[in-house]
């Protein structure tokens, strides 16, 4: 099953839906075939952050850093239960513009899934600066793409139009305000790191097929389906 996933490597609830979702379809044997799609949460972002995490969430969203540190502690429990290691203190956001560049030439040779796991790794758990690039060429690295083509990328231009496509996909057409974002097979949209039930419900439903459109008229023709 086809499902288009837009997302941002510095979100944990999109790590925390990836990882619900690829449990879910493997419980109910359903092959899934993802294709990632760029959304950046800042992209004014600089290539690494000079103040914690925590205070620059505190001064994006109006909050004390208590609230926030709580809200981060709240979710990197909701992490562990997908298996998911949130080291909150260490993360460092930083710039994903050109994470998101990797991720678009890992998918086109068939690495998408190994390049999204692997920057959310490197930025959740290991707590390295996702915009600079030592970390992505580190992470190219261990999911085995060629250094010279890796470098190429990041002295380039090349996949800057896909991620700017992207975005703008998922602004003007699908009006996403927030990710992650879900759509199976093409006509159904989902959006959150829903439950696990959540997940099934929509799976089996993108397993049926469309429901016929009805021959109808109105005062000026008739149209069939």
């Amino acid at each position: 099953m086809r499902v288009d996933i837009w997302s941002d490597v510095v979100c944990p609830f999109c790590y925390i839906g990836k990882k619900r979702l690829e449990e879910v379809a493997e419980e109910a044997g359903i092959e899934l075939e993802v294709h990632w799609h760029s959304y950046q949460l800042d992209s004014e972002a600089p290539e690494r952050q000079t103040i914690s995490n925590s205070e620059r969430l505190a001064q994006k969203y109006g909050r004390t850093l208590a609230e926030v540190e709580e809200m981060q502690r709240n979710i990197a429990q909701m992490a562990k239960a997908e298996g998911i290691e949130f080291n909150w203190q260490q993360a460092n956001s930083g710039n994903t513009f050109n994470a998101h560049r990797l991720i678009h030439l890992a998918q086109s040779k068939g690495l998408g899934n190994e390049a999204k796991e692997a920057l959310f790794y490197s930025y959740m758990t290991q707590g390295l600066s996702i915009g600079e690039r030592e970390t992505l060429e580190d992470v190219a690295a261990r999911i085995g793409l060629n250094p010279v083509e890796v470098d190429d990328l990041l002295d380039s231009d090349e996949f800057a139009d896909f991620v700017k496509f992207d975005q703008e996909v998922a602004r003007d057409q699908l009006k996403v305000t927030g990710v992650p974002f879900f759509v199976f097979d093409q006509r159904i949209a989902l959006a959150g790191a829903q439950p696990r039930e959540v997940f099934l419900q929509v799976l089996e439903k993108a397993q049926q097929p469309p429901a016929a459109q009805a021959a109808s008229c109105n005062d000026e023709q008739c149209d069939t389906p």
